[in-house]
């Protein structure tokens, strides 16, 4: 829009030069053919054909001294093709000069230097603002770099913190186990003992009832213990570290969307599973590839492990099959597995308590 206003004013500089020709055709003629010629020149711009046109408009100026008035105009397109020279041929009009009016020659200068400046001043506008629409564009990637980098290092803190909790938890469990759970067996044991030495009858029934208070509170120590251990139980993590420890012929993708709060017994169930998978694969197999993939349901969780090793029989009777077997059936789930060409699959449903 910026271009197409200077030209304008451009435009109204060469026509007052323009009609200051005698004739009434010639300078109508040559409007025309300016506004045609500046137009096509805009709109081609960059291409051979523009370039042409311009080139042989000004040789037109050079030959005929009324389109010289128009020069102008076709130096403002030339500048802006970043190629000046195609308005040479133009200088052909100093061997015509003479047919030109001091009026036209001093408005056509003056439109020349107007075109000169204007340019200069749009051009330098134009780089001002590509140059900061650049910047724009450079900070909003950076800030959008910056804010992944924020979302990833949020990420690291809460898992950080995930596994802190674990250990934490981990580390009470060990404590009330160790400690707790040590001396109320031992205070168990002497209750127990106690009542076995007892002669007295009056001390008969708050021994026992000492012995049931000890057995309660063990009872209720030892659910607590299983609680704090099956919570810190990182099922991603242990999974992540199982893998780790797999030939390095085999490559492993671990796909898993399943929530953090699962049932202590459905984790050691799916870890056991993998584990004995993995190792399997690693025994047995002959491919390189290992795909584990882990799914919750509203209703079931689900376990797929599968190698892309040949295998067209499996030992009903192998011991490994067998452990799988028992931890799907003991917490109710249906356990799988598939032997084709294509490799060997295990398949594992957990319902929902």
């Amino acid at each position: 829009m910026n271009r197409l206003t200077d030209k304008l004013a451009i435009l109204l500089i060469c026509i007052l030069s323009i009609v200051m020709s005698d004739s009434f055709s010639e300078p109508v003629i040559v409007t025309l053919i300016t506004v045609m010629v500046s137009a096509a020149a805009q709109l081609l711009t960059g291409t051979f054909t523009a370039a042409a046109l311009i080139a042989l408009c000004s040789l037109f100026c050079g030959v005929f001294p009324l389109m010289f008035c128009s020069f102008p105009l076709l130096l403002y397109d030339a500048l802006w093709e970043k190629k000046w020279w195609l308005v040479t041929p133009a200088a052909v009009i100093l061997l015509n000069i003479e047919k030109l009016s001091p009026q036209q020659i001093m408005l056509t200068a003056a439109a020349i230097a107007v075109t000169v400046i204007i340019y200069k001043r749009v051009s330098h506008l134009e780089t001002t603002v590509a140059t900061l629409t650049s910047l724009r564009d450079e900070v909003a990637g950076k800030n959008r770099q910056l804010a992944e980098q924020n979302l990833r290092l949020a990420a690291a803190q809460d898992n950080e913190i995930h596994l802190a909790t674990m250990k934490e938890r981990n580390r009470i469990a060990r404590e009330i186990h160790d400690n707790v759970g040590h001396m109320l067996t031992r205070s168990l044991l002497q209750s127990g003992a106690l009542i076995i030495i007892n002669k007295d009858e009056q001390l008969k029934e708050p021994l026992e009832s000492l012995r049931s208070t000890l057995d309660s509170a063990m009872t209720s120590i030892r659910e607590s213990v299983h609680d704090l251990h099956d919570e810190s139980i990182d099922l991603k993590k242990v999974i992540e570290d199982s893998i780790s420890t797999v030939d390095s012929r085999f490559t492993v993708s671990f796909d898993s969307d399943i929530s953090e709060n699962i049932p202590g017994n459905v984790k050691m169930c799916i870890i056991g599973v993998v584990k004995e998978g993995l190792s399997n694969a690693v025994k047995h197999s002959n491919g390189n590839r290992i795909n584990i993939v882990i799914r919750e349901h509203p209703a079931f969780f689900q376990l797929m492990l599968e190698d892309n090793g040949k295998c067209t029989e499996i030992k009903e009777s192998g011991i490994g099959l067998k452990n799988m077997s028992d931890r799907a059936a003991a917490l109710n789930g249906r356990i799988t597995f598939t032997p084709s060409e294509e490799g060997f699959k295990i398949f594992m449903s957990l319902p929902k308590s």
